[in-house]
């Protein structure tokens, strides 16, 4: 607990760092360097400042002093809240400025060093800013300096999250220090399958390896073309390579441009199309997501006005609210509405100094409600229909979660929303290779970031293929789970139709129509929640279709998720769309026919010209004694 009043005596402490007596420096240092552990995250709006003169304080003429600043530094660093990282990071890039004192440059690694243990999400996100810092610092003039910058290069490179590549970090770091050691890492990583996603923290420690690999003999630069076009193709989002494909690409041009042997220029000239193609995407993406930075002033006045309306014991002093104004204003930088995140940046500054832990909770709710409407309402963010909770009272929500997508290369989602309740009946809509029935694959496999794990929620994906009747239900590994008995099977065939002839039929023996009912049999024993559906009508003749829509309507703890060109169909059955566009997902309530009343460009998703499929005939040609294609064959 930090009392406000205790305020004075940071300030106290703030004019003995700068007193001419070396003694009050350093009792000063060590004060701030023992305040972080005793007084928790309150304390921060009044530490957090005392950065910039700490790390000033580390090139003092005194070595008591630079030790003691060197401690507080350290102790300062690593007790942040991870978003209060964010707000030092700029602070100790600054002072790895050339120009700067060695000791500060010194100080300003041992810090990163310290936050990377204690925000490792933030500092891994900065990974493209501190990995040129740290490769300019390991060939530092000073050996302090080199070897601080080893530690905080290995803090930092080890939170990279990409279990393909962990293995090679320390490599990848050590090559900045020893160039000739780059053929041997190439070597390495072009041994490496690359299965997880390419994110930007990746792409931070890898690009530089590449960009000296281009320049060694022809088959490093083989390799690191042909790395570069793996990596590329599992980039989540073009944004993410962006930022390094201006270094990247003239590398890459000049091999496949002027390299002696023809096989290597092809090698280069398809990784430099992949990666054209990536940063098109980048520069569409970019046009669509552009704005401004969040106004702290106003963000400051807002949560103001949301603290006011809780009646705090004690009114809220300006370090406080400006502190957590700009922790906010990351947040919304960052478009992270998630109510947890901002709680974590609200909740812990105002409670329990300024008010109770629920009148704090209060207070931040409102001011995030108060945040998205306004930048909704400027353009920043667009409603894409999840938040919307009008309607939705009564539905047990079964999953919200925030993920990208991509498939053979071709981003399809991004940062897309998802939000599932209980017996509501999803119809996912948009033009033909968006990605629908990729997606419901992605969801039946687990492979859905975020998507709750199989063991919480039961997703069963109702395909019509790979299906027998009794004997296949009662083999089914995941029937199999459940202990449900052959008896029970038959039970659950029975109730949906089967009778014991048609139980006793081979798979290639019962129609679409039986099929369709098999594979819903099958979801019923398996206890799902949620029903995946690709084109549940293709086969099925009126009668059919009709007994499905009928039982799809009449489950009420089902929720159903389906893909199909059958308008009707989905207009019968289903309760909510949703439409893939310019790679987010928004939802809309109503039927088929609704959305398309919204979008009226949905309907030539539904109509013969949308279809992929084409028919080309051969030019007919003459008949049996036929030799001219100008009389008449019968009058």
């Amino acid at each position: 607990m930090f009392p406000p009043q205790s305020a004075g005596l940071v300030d106290r402490l703030a004019d003995c760092l700068v007193s001419e007596e070396p003694a009050r420096r350093e009792a000063a240092a060590l004060a701030l360097a023992a305040l972080p552990a005793a007084a928790g995250a309150a304390a921060e709006p009044y530490l957090l400042p005392l950065a910039a003169p700490l790390l000033q304080l580390m090139a003092d003429k005194t070595g008591a002093v630079r030790d003691a600043a060197l401690a507080a530094g350290a102790a300062l660093a690593g007790s942040l809240r991870p978003r209060a990282a964010g707000l030092l990071l700029p602070v100790l890039f600054e002072h790895t400025d050339p120009l700067k004192r060695w000791q500060a440059r010194e100080g300003a690694l041992r810090m990163l060093a310290a936050a990377a243990g204690a925000a490792p999400g933030i500092v891994a996100a900065r990974l493209p800013e501190i990995v040129p810092l740290i490769s300019a610092l390991m060939n530092d003039a000073r050996d302090q300096v080199k070897a601080a910058a080893v530690d905080a290069g290995t803090a930092s490179y080890h939170l990279v999250g990409n279990r393909d590549i962990e293995h090679l970090v320390d490599d990848l770091l050590h090559t900045v220090a020893r160039p000739e050691d780059v053929p041997d890492v190439v070597g390495k990583l072009s041994a490496t399958t690359f299965v997880q996603a390419i994110e930007a923290p990746a792409l931070a420690v890898m690009v530089p390896l590449l960009i000296r690999g281009l320049r060694e003999a022809t088959p490093i630069q083989r390799k690191a073309c042909v790395i570069t076009t793996n990596m590329a193709k599992l980039v989540n989002s073009p944004l993410d390579a962006a930022h390094f494909l201006p270094a990247l690409v003239p590398g890459i041009e000049k091999v496949a441009r002027a390299a002696a042997d023809p096989e290597l220029r092809e090698v280069a000239a398809n990784a430099l199309g992949v990666l054209e193609r990536i940063l098109k995407e980048a520069h569409a993406m970019h046009t669509e997501t552009r704005a401004a930075a969040a106004d702290k002033e106003a963000a400051r006045r807002g949560l103001a006005d949301a603290v006011s309306l809780q009646q705090p014991l004690t009114p809220v002093d300006a370090p406080t609210l400006s502190h957590v104004a700009a922790l906010c204003c990351a947040l919304m930088d960052a478009r992270v509405f998630d109510s947890e995140e901002w709680r974590g940046c609200i909740v812990p500054y105002l409670a329990p100094n300024f008010m109770g832990e629920a009148a704090a909770e209060a207070a931040a709710r409102a001011f995030l409600q108060r945040c998205v409407a306004r930048m909704r309402e400027e353009g920043v963010i667009e409603d894409l229909g999840w938040d919307n909770e009008a309607g939705d009272e009564g539905y047990e929500e079964l999953c919200d979660c925030k993920f990208s997508l991509a498939y053979g290369g071709k981003i399809l989602l991004n940062n897309a929303c998802l939000r599932l309740l209980r017996g509501r009946r999803y119809g996912l809509c948009g033009g033909n290779g968006v990605g629908k029935s990729t997606l419901m694959r992605a969801i039946s496999r687990g492979q859905l970031e975020g998507f709750p794990h199989p063991d919480v929620l039961k997703t069963v994906y109702a395909s019509l293929a790979d299906l027998s009747v009794v004997d296949y239900v009662v083999a089914d590994p995941q029937v199999k789970v459940t202990g449900k008995s052959k008896a029970e099977v038959a039970a659950g065939l029975t109730s949906v139709g089967f009778d014991e002839e048609m139980m006793a039929k081979p798979i290639t023996g019962i129609s679409g129509g039986w099929k369709m009912k098999l594979a819903l049999t099958r979801a019923m024993l398996l206890g799902a929640d949620i029903l995946l559906l690709d084109e549940p009508t293709n086969h099925l003749d009126t009668a059919n279709v009709a007994w499905l829509e009928r039982w799809l309507v009449t489950q009420r703890d089902v929720t159903v998720m389906t893909v199909s060109h059958d308008s009707g169909f989905l207009d019968r059955v289903c309760t909510d769309i949703i439409h893939y566009a310019a790679r987010q997902l928004r939802r809309y309530r109503g039927n088929l026919s609704e959305f398309v009343k919204a979008v009226p460009a949905a309907q030539s998703y539904y109509q013969l010209q949308a279809a992929t499929l084409r028919f080309r005939f051969p030019t007919p040609g003459l008949l049996d004694g036929i030799t001219s294609k100008e009389k008449p064959i019968i009058k």
